[in-house]
């Protein structure tokens, strides 16, 4: 039995993607309350307060609490007993495959985890007791358990993941069964709860995870198929979901839903620009006509994304001033595969970090190649990451300085005169003010297609 101090020792097209027919096809998506909408990953210093006061009562303790925590790979349930209690999450969290693909477990069923845990460590009963997170020996079940129990580490006990899953192989325990990609056949990358623990530290670190703010009913809502399959993985800036049609109806059982659909839920959550990865289904100008940018940046389901393409979208989600949606049929390969190549170059994720922060967020993300199409990008990716952050902060060093030379001439500067006694102003002149310029080129829109020394950044 390991305890989680942590010093001893998880889309499938997950549930709210079941297949529920429309009443009224004809209608626009459900659009939950605003109070439900998705919060942005940078929160006002307002927000930041209100979750100060609401985290203090729950980060005390960490220690105490991490003393209590045990986790256990048994054959058999064990009996409660005065001193321990013993709970299960195998048949209560369960991923719903594409096909030979068995998790992580989807953001809703972590966070529900991580509220269970918090209300059993608070609970005035079990206040003496140790508790016990036990799996079973099924090697894929056991793996989910493992990610559920050491994230709760990363993100409440303030562990590292390297510590976490230090803690998962200690004593007699054995490894853990990789996660593997939603594709048929022979698996090409593995994914590992160890990939899983960083992907949620690095999340956490960016905002993009805060179960303080994150609205469980809204992801569970609008990932279902008939309320548009939607989820962000950037929250506030890029939102993934699976291609719109010419209209609203049900083929075949599964709800379809026409570009109008979506609209009311895109401007509630300003998103400005929509990114098409798959053969026209819909006609973009329903988009456009609606105040919505449209893009265009097809290639082939399962295939990779040739350079060109993916400096496009990378242009895109930079150059607009709101979020981006973006689709592709199924919303899960081709377009994972590019905003894992956003989240590389912006937030200097790893390959196998990316693709475990997407399919936590949209199980069944990235598929076959496409994983290792990452891996090899990753190098460069940063490299171009690093000198677009470059530019911004040298960009925001002129504007900076040229704000403040804008201020130092428009006020007075006061001497004594020759007489004494009486001040006379005097202009604060920069002599070299008539011939101040800032490097316009720094503010030019490149063409997308222009590459200029071989990359484009």
């Amino acid at each position: 039995m390991q305890r989680v101090d942590l010093c001893s020792e998880t889309r499938g097209c997950s549930s709210p993607r079941r297949m529920v027919p429309l009443q009224d096809p004809s209608r626009s998506l459900r659009i939950l309350p605003p109070r439900l909408r998705c919060s942005s990953p940078h929160p006002s210093a307002r927000d930041q307060q209100k979750k100060k006061k609401r985290e203090s009562p729950s980060m005390l303790g960490e220690e105490k609490r991490a003393d209590r925590l045990y986790f256990a790979t048994l054959r058999v349930k064990p009996k409660n007993t005065a001193n321990t209690h013993y709970f299960s999450t195998d048949e209560e969290f369960i991923y719903e495959s594409f096909y030979a693909d068995f998790g992580p477990l989807n953001l809703a069923m972590l966070y529900r985890y991580c509220c269970q845990l918090n209300k059993k460590l608070k609970s005035f009963t079990m206040s003496k007791k140790k508790l016990v997170h036990f799996t079973c020996s099924d090697q894929k079940k056991r793996a989910n358990a493992a990610v559920l129990i050491s994230a709760y580490a990363v993100i409440y006990l303030k562990r590292s993941p390297e510590e976490a899953y230090r803690t998962l192989l200690s004593g007699n325990n054995t490894g853990y069964l990789p996660f593997r990609d939603a594709a048929v056949g022979e698996c090409s990358f593995n994914l590992s709860v160890f990939d899983c623990l960083q992907a949620i530290r690095k999340a956490s670190q960016y905002g993009f995870l805060d179960f303080e703010s994150f609205c469980v009913e809204e992801y569970e809502h609008y990932e279902r198929v008939e309320n548009g399959d939607m989820n962000w993985i950037i929250p506030g800036k890029v939102l993934a979901f699976s291609s719109p049609h010419p209209r609203s109806k049900i083929e075949n059982g599964y709800p379809l839903h026409a570009p109008e659909a979506y609209f009311a839920y895109f401007c509630q959550n300003n998103i400005r620009a929509v990114v098409r990865l798959n053969r026209k289904l819909y006609d973009s100008r329903r988009f456009e006509n609606a105040g919505f940018d449209h893009h265009d940046l097809f290639f082939l389901d399962g295939t990779l994304p040739s350079d060109l393409i993916m400096r496009r979208f990378l242009h895109v989600c930079e150059s607009t001033e709101g979020a981006v949606a973006v689709h592709c049929k199924a919303g899960l390969g081709r377009t994972g595969t590019l905003i894992g190549c956003y989240l590389m170059k912006h937030f200097r994720f790893t390959a196998a970090e990316a693709i475990a922060w997407i399919r936590i967020c949209r199980p069944g993300s990235i598929i076959g190649q496409q994983q290792n199409f990452l891996e090899e990008k990753q190098h460069s990716l940063w490299v171009q990451g690093d000198v677009h952050r470059s530019k911004q902060k040298l960009v925001q060093q002129r504007l900076s300085r040229r704000q403040q030379l804008q201020q130092c001439q428009h006020q007075p500067l006061h001497r004594p005169d020759s007489e004494g006694g009486t001040q006379e102003t005097m202009s604060c002149l920069v002599s070299s003010m008539d011939d101040l310029s800032i490097n316009t080129s720094l503010y030019k829109s490149h063409s997308i297609d222009e590459v200029r020394g071989g990359t484009f950044c």
